[in-house]
């Protein structure tokens, strides 16, 4: 032979050309066998195979509120994939699935020589049921100019062993459990309900046919964008089902006549119900899950572990204040832009709106590439199609960067939560008007002065000071340090001669009383009593403090009012009970968390309710009753900061704490009057709507027809005493007591001022 070789030198080195590449081949194999590209999954691996799974997010009642998820895969069994469905698969995909162990050799090779050879990347085939499942479970790496041919060799590896592991109808079921389709989804499952609205096991033959048709390309065959597209895919689907007699080719035609029907589903992670909560559970739970590991010690992944996380959120009560919400914004909103006319600052102000251009991280972003801002104000008004929020619908229309920034500065925004006080249990909690647009939460991220909600820590602190509840203070203004004279807000001319008790002032929101109270009782003891309630803020140490300048955010002030229906303990929101794992075992477990120390004495508390018991029957909130009508024991305080900023309403039954907030989102655009921006029109009736949808349903009784208990017959007549009484005629005629305040200057009328109504010189 060696002689023949050595006649024929061509054939020699042919032999010795092909004995290399064999041995290059061999050796290339290898590297990839033995893991030099990468460590590959062993028998032991594969056997205990996990899919991703998405983390589920349940309501007190077990109601599916969301999901975490890298890929929204919702596994099934093979029983529950329709035949049809599975012969389509085969007959598309693989029509040898029953026949090979994974690989079909011969498409191997056909691909390893046409990318190394050829550098054809597109030379395809050969790509069977199991190489497809082996690729979707692990994916593919960049290994450069071999990268293709790498993650071939290693999925046919991979593929083997699968086979070895699984059986074929066990390999069909994970295939589809796996398998990417179009719109971002992944799974039968998901692409059955996204795509047709019904289960796997409900599905018609030719919707079988358009999901699996998309499979050779996903967007390219996408029925919602490309339906004619994916109509002849199907078709295609079809004819491939009758080649290989899974269906006879009357069954085809007949199945081909049929028009391509969806029902899309759309299932955002940003839509649906408490998408601002289900956000404050994801960043709660991934900090919990930092700290917790698996038997293999391993941290848990919130995306991939396919936990059931267990919350105290009332889905209905949850539903119903949305609902509430959005009803009373779009009107308010309608209010808001009428009020502006044509002098809106979303349009008018030039400045305001540079501002905000130049705060945005898309101008940021361009400044850092180094472009000039002539240049980037230039690309802000480039027009283009925008997909814009209104309340009646999203709108896409050909607008600028700046425009859009505009449009979205008119908004006013909102929040609400809901919290029951004996152990803070979160029931609802809204963050803002629709987190796919507005993505700041307005529960626990935004600090807002809180106006006159603040009011009640004075009073609470001034009656734990020992100040009788029958005090009585005059309404007029007074100037303090820095030349600061806080006035009240009503229209309504209080008479100077008038001194009013304690819980009328409250009940009416009279600001100049309010301050006159924390100056007596002194602004350390108020802002240690606002800490004992809960209170973790900065707090100014200024008179101011009284009307609420101070800022704070909706859960901290509902936090604080829970003192006043849990017998003077605060109670610290909290909103997840339990975590899990998917096979129902406890990860983690939580409890309420209640202050140790009473923040004021039982006598206080229940004087306190009964004064914003006034504040709802005969005070700023009286609308509950007027307009709204309702009939439950309720205490409140409505809140308005300076320029009508923001709107506050805090809305008490014996059972519930709920603190809702409206403003906009930009401090600089305030309302434009008192009567729109007022708590009592901007955020009381948020609260109103959801407390009406509440008396309709019987499953809210137990909180609806909850009653306050009446005052012990000790602190009725201690509370006994006429809202307002006149100054006796000396203390009229001179000028009154002395000022218990050296910093204090009242503004009194002098003798010939209130005789003759001319002003008195030196009296301003």
């Amino acid at each position: 032979m060696f002689s023949k070789l050595k006649k024929h030198p061509k054939l020699k080195w042919s032999l010795i050309i092909l004995t290399g590449i064999a041995a290059l081949f061999f050796l290339f194999f290898g590297s990839i066998y033995f893991g030099v590209f990468g460590k590959l999954p062993g028998e032991n691996e594969l056997q205990s195979l996990k899919q991703n799974k998405a983390t589920q997010i349940l309501a007190s009642h077990g109601e599916l509120l969301g999901k975490f998820y890298v890929f929204d895969r919702q596994p099934i069994s093979y029983n529950q994939l329709p035949s049809y469905l599975v012969q389509a698969l085969i007959a598309t995909e693989d029509a040898r699935f029953y026949e090979h162990k994974g690989i079909d050799s011969r498409s191997l090779l056909r691909v390893f020589f046409k990318s190394i050879l050829m550098q054809d990347e597109s030379s395809g085939g050969g790509s069977t049921i199991t190489l497809q499942l082996a690729k979707n479970i692990y994916g593919r790496k960049d290994f450069g100019a071999l990268g293709i041919v790498v993650n071939k060799v290693q999925e046919a590896i991979i593929a083997k062993r699968l086979e070895d592991v699984y059986s074929k109808k066990e390999i069909i079921q994970l295939y589809f459990n796996t398998v990417p389709f179009s719109d971002n989804t992944y799974g039968i499952e998901s692409a059955s309900l996204k795509f047709f609205n019904k289960h796997t096991s409900d599905l018609s033959l030719t919707e079988a046919a358009t999901l699996v048709g998309m499979l050779k390309a996903s967007h390219y065959f996408n029925p919602r964008i490309f339906p004619e597209r994916s109509r002849l895919r199907r078709d295609v689907v079809l004819m491939q089902m009758a080649k290989y007699g899974y269906l006879s080719k009357e069954e085809a035609l007949a199945a081909k006549m049929k028009p391509l029907q969806l029902d899309y589903k759309n299932y955002s992670p940003n839509k649906g119900l408490a998408p601002y909560f289900r956000e404050q559970v994801r960043k709660y739970v991934s900090k919990i899950l930092d700290t917790l590991k698996n038997k293999e010690g391993r941290r848990y992944n919130i995306y991939r572990d396919g936990l059931i996380v267990r919350t105290t959120l009332n889905y209905k009560m949850q539903q119903m204040a949305e609902k509430a919400m959005v009803e009373h914004m779009k009107n308010l909103q309608e209010q808001h832009e009428a009020s502006y006319g044509n002098n809106a600052p979303w349009e008018k102000d030039k400045k305001l709106l540079k501002d905000v251009i130049k705060s945005s991280e898309k101008y940021k972003r361009l400044k850092r590439e180094g472009l000039s801002e002539a240049e980037i104000l230039q690309i802000f008004q480039e027009k283009h199609p925008t997909e814009l929020f209104e309340y009646d619908g999203i709108k896409t229309r050909n607008v600028s960067t700046a425009d859009s920034l505009a449009h979205y500065l008119k908004f006013l925004n909102a929040g609400l939560l809901a919290l029951e006080p004996e152990t803070g249990a979160v029931q609802a909690w809204v963050g803002g008007i629709d987190f796919r647009y507005f993505k700041y939460d307005h529960v626990s991220q935004s600090k807002r002065q809180v106006g006159s909600t603040f009011k009640p820590f004075v009073y609470t602190a001034a009656l734990e000071s020992g100040m009788d509840p029958c005090t009585y203070f005059s309404a007029e203004e007074v100037t303090y340090d820095k030349g600061w004279t806080p006035s009240n807000a009503s229209s309504e001319e209080l008479d100077p001669d008038m001194n009013y008790s304690l819980k009328y002032a409250l009940s009416h929101s009279l600001n100049t009383i309010a301050v006159k109270v924390l100056m007596e009782t002194g602004i350390g003891n108020v802002i240690e009593e606002a800490r004992k309630m809960g209170i973790d803020s900065d707090l100014p140490e200024v008179p101011s403090i009284a009307l609420g300048t101070a800022s704070l955010s909706v859960k901290e002030m509902a936090k604080a009012y829970t003192t006043f229906l849990n017998q003077g303990h605060y109670s610290e929101p909290f909103y997840v009970t339990r975590i899990e794992d998917g096979n129902g075992n406890v990860l983690a477990e939580f409890h309420p968390e209640i202050s140790k120390t009473k923040a004021f004495s039982d006598d206080t508390r229940q004087m306190m309710i009964n004064m914003m018991e006034a504040t709802v029957n005969e005070g700023t909130a009286t609308r509950l009753r007027t307009t709204y009508g309702l009939k439950n024991d309720l205490a409140g305080k409505t809140g308005t900061t300076q320029d009508n900023k923001d709107g506050w309403f805090v809305g008490l039954l014996p059972d519930l704490v709920c603190v809702t907030w409206v403003g906009s989102d930009d401090y600089r655009i305030g309302f434009r009057n008192t009567r729109i921006g007022q708590g009592a029109n901007s955020a009381l009736p948020i609260f109103a709507g959801l407390l009406q949808k509440m008396n309709k349903d019987a499953d809210f009784n137990k909180v609806t027809h909850a009653r306050f208990k009446p005052l012990p017959e000790r602190l009725q007549k201690m509370m006994d005493c006429e809202p307002e009484k006149r100054d006796n005629f000396l203390e009229r005629l001179f000028g009154g007591k002395k000022d218990k305040n050296p910093s204090e200057k009242k503004k009194k009328k002098g003798f010939f001022q209130r005789l003759f109504g001319k002003k008195d010189k030196g009296k301003n």
